[in-house]
């Protein structure tokens, strides 16, 4: 997957990574030659092994993911970019404990959410920004789900504006769910709640997104395409 252009982070990357402390972790397999199609085990080994290529391979990999996430949580923001590189430093500074009990994906998308969390509760202004900027037509075609891919541009900005009326918890649950498209047990470990919970809290936020949806000016037609999206999505 390309690089989402609005918030490349390759020329962090080209910092040398000499200024975090890994701890070497022990092990008994032979760790394969680093290249970009390499499993994720074997891109951690080599990364808490000293080599760089690897996490380079991690971050590319993930990276795409991890913007989308976190713009879903924050609105294509000035606080994105600052804080997709924040999730990646706190990855490469976390990888030494980790044990694989969940996949690289799940734990970084957890760092991701957690991190967004962090940065909503410190806002000095309002808690949400408006999704209403030049950057949502960039961001736009890398934001793909099941759940939204047939609604208009349109829909899917009054869309997001709803969205960004949903407390944190809620938010995190419609962006994992509906944005990242993560079933229902993913987004349960990434957020480490019950699976129940997730289905409450999912199905309270479309009843909030279906009630704001209908105060948001649109015209009929558009008011039922997005309101059909969310009804499907339950």
């Amino acid at each position: 997957m390309d690089a989402v252009p609005a918030y490349k982070i390759s020329l962090w990357l080209e910092a040398p990574l000499g200024g975090f402390a890994l701890p070497a972790r022990q092990t008994s397999r032979a760790v394969p030659e680093i290249v970009a199609s390499a499993p994720d085990a074997a891109l951690v080994d080599g990364t808490l092994g000293g080599n760089e290529r690897a996490f380079r391979f991690l971050v590319e990999r993930y990276q795409a993911h991890i913007v989308r996430t976190v713009t879903g949580m924050l609105g294509p923001s000035s606080d994105v970019d600052d804080t997709v590189q924040e999730v990646f430093v706190r990855f490469h500074s976390a990888l030494g404990s980790f044990r694989g009990q969940s996949s690289i994906k799940t734990f970084l998308t957890r760092i991701a959410i957690n991190r967004s969390l962090d940065v909503i509760r410190s806002r000095k202004r309002r808690m949400f920004v408006s999704w209403d900027s030049e950057e949502t037509e960039t961001i736009e075609s890398d934001l793909p789900s099941p759940e939204m891919a047939a609604i208009h541009t349109d829909e899917r900005a009054r869309l997001r504006r709803a969205i960004n009326t949903l407390s944190p918890r809620h938010k995190a649950v419609v962006v994992l769910r509906l944005i990242d498209g993560l079933s229902t047990s993913e987004t349960a470990d990434i957020l480490q709640v019950p699976y129940g919970t997730v289905l409450s809290r999912l199905k309270r936020a479309l009843g909030r997104l279906k009630e704001t949806i209908r105060e948001l000016p649109s015209d009929n037609a558009n008011s039922i395409i997005v309101e059909n999206n969310l009804n499907s999505s339950v």
